[in-house]
């Protein structure tokens, strides 16, 4: 079973697909909280895989779009999807950042940019 760290790691690489997505609207209110209830119901996919994704996780996915409408907003859950995989000392594999890189689409969202946990947080838009 793989431990606290490497699921709120993989949480973070998660979090990453919704750093920078819809219109601006606001000042930023996204909080690392926000980010870790939406798609903590991703974790288990993340790790492991499966086919389909979990209606849970694409309800998170799809909430947390929702919330990220502002430039402040997206980068606050960039920064906290960072800041959360620096600490867990977590080594994610090419396979989980993959899965975790496919779950917007999977999901019906579509975002602008490539997932990558090196996604510099200051230039997402």
């Amino acid at each position: 079973m793989a431990t606290m760290a490497a699921r709120v790691s993989l949480l973070a690489i998660v979090c990453m697909v919704l750093s920078a997505t819809t219109i601006p609207k606001a000042e930023a209110v996204v909080t690392c909280g926000q980010v870790v209830n939406n798609l903590t119901p991703c974790i288990s996919y993340v790790m492991y895989g499966g086919s389909p994704v979990p209606e849970p996780c694409c309800n998170g996915i799809k909430n947390l779009y929702g919330l990220a409408q502002t430039k402040p907003d997206r980068q606050a859950v960039c920064n906290c999807i960072k800041n959360a995989v620096g600490n867990s000392g977590f080594k994610y594999s090419p396979r989980n950042l993959n899965i975790a890189a496919s779950l917007p689409k999977q999901c019906g969202v579509n975002i602008p940019y490539q997932i990558s946990p090196n996604t510099d947080c200051n230039s997402v838009q």
